[in-house]
């Protein structure tokens, strides 16, 4: 469950409900619409075969718009109107064969502001969709690529308004080269707010400034956008008040990264800005579940990170007090919506899916789903304990988590699973994973945790593992004091629970999570195996053949044309005739966030040395197939971890992995 949208009148709330496809090997989603006093159930509005989102109210709450995918083309996106409570039919009101993102109704009504990609002259040349006819690509910049998207260098992200009648086509009013995102109507209607990087260099110094764009173009083209902002902090998700002077935005540092986002809010003539929440010293942009924040009168919400969970908070827009927290407890807050004084959230904990949540103004709360029950039901959650470990730097305690497995005897000891989380700047939230679950299920302890690098807690802690060689906040660099705090949790945990059996003790991650595995094993032979999953293995290389092509000079806070040496000594390639624990290595084929080289490397070297390596590779997949691959290959996945841990670390085996490789 995601996207809580609230009606006009606070009455209703619209939200998104996504399900598996497992026959059919496909995600389905279908908009879903409640009443806010909870009088009636929530009931199904669209058909949900599509890949129905996104939805947004008109102005006066008799239509809804949303995109879907209804079109004889696969890959084809569509925006549609549907009438709430009246008769009439769903209108298609555009087709594109790029996704249809960020739908905004302007405030009277008539048009509809969306980001697309915009395909260039390249794909309209002799040849029709045979890319072998088509003319070579031009790349004069870096981030030519992009993960789950494939070349964006001639696709890139416009701004659209179209009529919310149907009766003309699209229009561009802000286009490439440029990346545009999240139009946001002034409350008069005469203006877009969008965030993009258009000045000089855009990509070699990525900032996204705030623009103001005429959403009526004249007949020879949009005009130029104007900057608002001056490429001071990076900003995304802007909102403007209901009087249209200012607009509230998402904005990061970009001096110094990693940092916090921070909500700002700007003067919509000057562009002054007043930064609202430094005082937190949190991160205000959590991932996933960022959203636009919300203006209530003089205030604005936002949604914050804080040691494993995600809360709402309330600030003052002028500045004057302290934020107030609105929803908190032991839970992870996806989505949320104010509107008539209904304030609607997605939430979920450790042993429960999201589900809705309505807060009445005495700060009483009501659920208003449960849609999860029959699923946990026939699959109960096994809880985590929460500890916390003091860390090695001695400057915090390291936020940690031990699953037991149910059914343990009491002289029963079980094996263990070290997870370790991506990034490195996200954070394990105290919400409902499926895949710890899994290993639980299959009778293994888990542990994991928030180490430095992480969000969720100070800035300090978020920039400690930049490199040493960086000029301006130097850290321990990737595998320093990260490193130290994931295996003093693991000891902590041991210690203190005799049913996890320390000589059974596996690791595994992804992405950063999959770098700090390869790099843990070629530190210590402490593991009984280890995962290692579409992970970062050679920082030198992985510079320059990511999407994200140098983005790790920001990162790490040097180039690694300045401080090679330094790349190399952080790389886990670096070490692999060191490396003798059990190497599991999954990739995907079409990871553009960590190419599949960097899987390559790791096995070539290990098969070579005649160490214990095995090593799946996923064809079709991007950087994201533990979480939105396709269903298949997500249970082939889970699988195949559960087949090789099972093997060297005793826990139950599925009995499909053998026929994968046959």
């Amino acid at each position: 469950m995601s996207d809580p949208r609230v009606s006009p009148d606070g009455r209703l709330i619209a939200f998104v409900v996504t399900r598996v496809d497992l026959e059919r090997n496909r995600y389905r989603s279908a908009v879903w619409l409640a009443a806010a006093d909870g009088s009636a159930p929530p009931y199904q509005f669209s058909t949900g075969e599509h890949g129905d989102a996104q939805p947004v109210w008109s102005p006066d709450g008799r239509r809804l718009a949303f995109t879907s995918r209804r079109s004889d083309e696969p890959d084809h996106s569509t925006l549609h109107v549907a009438p709430v409570g009246l008769p009439g039919e769903i209108l298609t009101l555009c087709e594109r064969p790029e996704a249809v993102e960020e739908p905004a109704w302007s405030p009277d009504g008539r048009r509809i502001a969306f980001t697309s990609r915009e395909r260039t002259g390249r794909y309209r040349a002799d040849g029709a969709e045979d890319e072998r006819a088509r003319p070579p690509r031009r790349i004069d910049r870096l981030m030519s690529r992009l993960d789950g998207e494939g070349w964006i260098i001639d696709r890139p992200r416009s701004v659209f308004v179209v009529p919310a009648d149907g009766s003309a086509a699209p229009r561009i009013v802000a286009g490439g080269p440029f990346e545009h995102h999240a139009p946001a109507w002034s409350p008069d209607g005469r203006r877009l707010a969008v965030t993009a990087a258009r000045h000089k260099d855009w990509d070699l110094q990525p900032v996204d400034d705030v623009f103001l764009v005429d959403p009526d173009p004249a007949p020879g083209g949009p005009a130029e956008p104007r900057p608002l902002t001056e490429q001071d902090l990076s900003h995304r998700l802007p909102a403007f008040d209901p009087d249209g002077g200012r607009i509230a935005t998402l904005a990061e540092d970009s001096r110094i990264v990693p940092s916090h986002a921070q909500l700002v809010v700007l003067d919509a003539a000057t562009g002054a800005m007043r930064v609202l929440t430094a005082g937190l010293d949190r991160q205000c942009a959590p991932m996933p579940g960022v959203r636009v924040p919300i203006w209530d009168g003089e205030h604005l919400l936002f949604s914050l990170e804080d040691r494993g969970d995600v809360h709402l908070y309330r600030v003052a827009a002028d500045g004057s007090g302290e934020a107030e927290r609105l929803i908190g407890g032991t839970r992870n807050v996806t989505g949320f919506d104010l509107v008539g004084g209904t304030l609607a959230f997605v939430a979920s904990t450790p042993t429960e899916l999201p589900e809705l949540f309505v807060r009445d103004g005495d700060g009483t709360e009501r659920r208003l789903t449960d849609l999860g029950a029959a699923f946990h039901a026939a699959h109960p959650a096994s809880a985590p304990e929460h500890l916390t470990v003091r860390s090695p730097a001695g400057d915090g305690e390291i936020d940690a988590w031990v699953i037991r497995p149910a059914g343990l005897a009491a002289d029963e000891r079980c094996p263990v699973l070290l997870s370790i989380h991506g990034g490195p700047m996200t954070q394990y939230p105290n919400a409902w994973f499926d895949e710890f679950q899994l290993w639980a299920g299959a009778g293994y302890g888990v542990v994991y945790c928030n180490p430095h690098g992480s969000s969720g807690f100070t800035e300090s802690w978020v920039r400690s593992i930049r490199a040493p060689e960086a000029p301006e906040a130097p850290g321990t660099g990737w595998g320093g004091i990260d490193a130290d705090d994931v295996l003093a949790v693991l000891d902590a945990a041991l210690e203190r629970d005799p049913m996890l059996d320390p000589d059974r003790v596996g690791v595994l991650g992804g992405s950063y999570g999959g770098y700090l595995t390869s790099w843990l094993i070629g530190h210590t032979n402490r593991f009984a195996a280890a995962c290692s999953e579409r992970a970062v293995n050679n920082l030198e290389s992985e510079e320059w053949s990511s999407d994200y092509a140098g983005a790790f000079r920001h990162e790490l806070g040097v180039s690694h044309l300045d401080a090679p040496q330094g790349y190399r000594r952080m790389s886990p390639i670096s070490y692999v005739r060191d490396i003798d624990t059990p190497l599991l290595i999954l990739h995907s084929e079409d990871d553009l966030r960590c190419h599949i080289e960097q899987a390559d490397q790791l096995f070539v070297a290990l098969r070579l040395l005649g160490k214990p390596v095995e090593y799946w590779r996923f064809p079709g997949e991007g950087h994201e197939l533990s979480r939105s691959g396709s269903p298949k290959h997500r249970v082939q996945r889970a699988e195949i971890i559960l087949d090789w841990f099972g093997r060297h670390l005793g826990g139950r085996r599925p009995e499909t992995v053998s026929a994968l490789s046959q």
